[in-house]
């Protein structure tokens, strides 16, 4: 497939994904709910809306203060002003093409630090397994919290135990026979693909073998908390939201995490996921979808705001 092609299907399709959803949703309220959302937007008090946006800015900060301890392993001492610009434009360009800013953050760290760019991305690979670890320990404290909710959920679809313990095995084989093929087979594919990450092996070990790797987890988990005390402030914002119990944000919290992955910056799919998994909880549809739409709207917001100004320090900043 011609690149070209492929990276506007790569922003494309994602892109009608969530104008897809945002359609459904829309459609899915009446016109009294569509009421009852702009009402509550109107009245919402936004000192706390702001207050999480602080949060989150503070949580990008902690981000590039992390970084340097992998980049000072690797013999590099980026400022960590430019750390912090690099990692702002890169939350930007993953609002067009997900997952695309971690190439263009090692591109501006080459371009104003002059790090190796497949360092700086081996680094930035390493990053995303350290979080997608803590990830999964959300996810795991979440659905132990609420197993019961969650199974009482697939209970009413239809999925039982059983069939949950079947796709569980399934996906644990393929994974097995995934690392196997990794390992052990010479087809070209797989050889050109190791050949590929080999650049990264560097990057990728840094955290293990740096000095101050229990300063860099430290990190990682104030990172994590910065999102998840950011998701949680603003359901003080609302009035129909302030009485959600802290084990509703928690999942609220978790698949709001995923749905950012599906779509451009989580358009559409946010929304959509809270109002999903709030409404497992008994929280009405308009309460449960204004309030995803005021905390997407405002993290988006500050995404381009931190990510276009950061785009115009860089140069001004590292003038020579």
């Amino acid at each position: 497939m011609n690149k070209q092609v492929k990276n506007v299907l790569l922003l494309v399709l994602p892109l009608l994904l969530g104008c897809g959803l945002i359609y459904y949703q829309y459609q899915s309220l009446t016109p009294e709910a569509l009421q009852n959302i702009k009402t509550s937007l109107w009245k919402a008090n936004y000192f706390y809306v702001a207050l999480s946006l602080l949060v989150a800015s503070l949580g990008h900060w902690l981000r590039a203060y992390r970084w340097k301890y992998a980049l000072n392993h690797l013999g590099y001492y980026p400022k960590t002003q430019n750390n912090f610009l690099t990692v702002c434009v890169s939350y930007l360009v993953n609002l067009t093409i997900p997952r695309s800013g971690e190439v263009t953050r090692a591109v501006l760290l080459k371009k104003y630090e002059d790090v190796p760019f497949d360092k700086a991305f081996g680094t930035i690979v390493a990053e995303r397994i350290v979080d997608l670890a803590l990830f999964f320990l959300f996810v795991i404290i979440g659905f132990a919290l609420q197993f019961d909710t969650l199974y009482g959920f697939l209970q009413t679809k239809n999925i039982g135990l059983q069939s949950i313990l079947y796709l569980s095995i399934g996906f644990l084989v393929l994974m097995v026979l995934f690392i196997f093929i990794w390992i052990y087979a010479e087809w070209p594919i797989i050889q050109k693909l190791k050949l590929k990450f080999s650049g990264l092996t560097e990057g990728l070990l840094s955290v293990y073998k740096m000095e101050k790797k229990w300063h860099y987890i430290g990190h990682s988990f104030l990172i994590w908390g910065c999102y998840l005390v950011m998701f949680y402030i603003p359901i003080f914002a609302l009035k129909e939201t302030q009485e959600i119990g802290f084990n509703i944000i928690i999942m609220g919290f978790i698949f709001g995490s995923l749905a950012i992955g599906f779509t451009n910056g989580g358009i559409g799919a946010y929304p959509f996921s809270i109002a999903l998994i709030f409404g497992l909880y008994g929280i009405p549809n308009e309460t449960a979808t204004a309030f995803g739409w005021l905390v997407w709207t405002s993290q988006t917001l500050l995404t381009l705001f931190l990510g276009l100004l950061s785009y115009l320090l860089l140069p001004l900043l590292n003038r020579k």
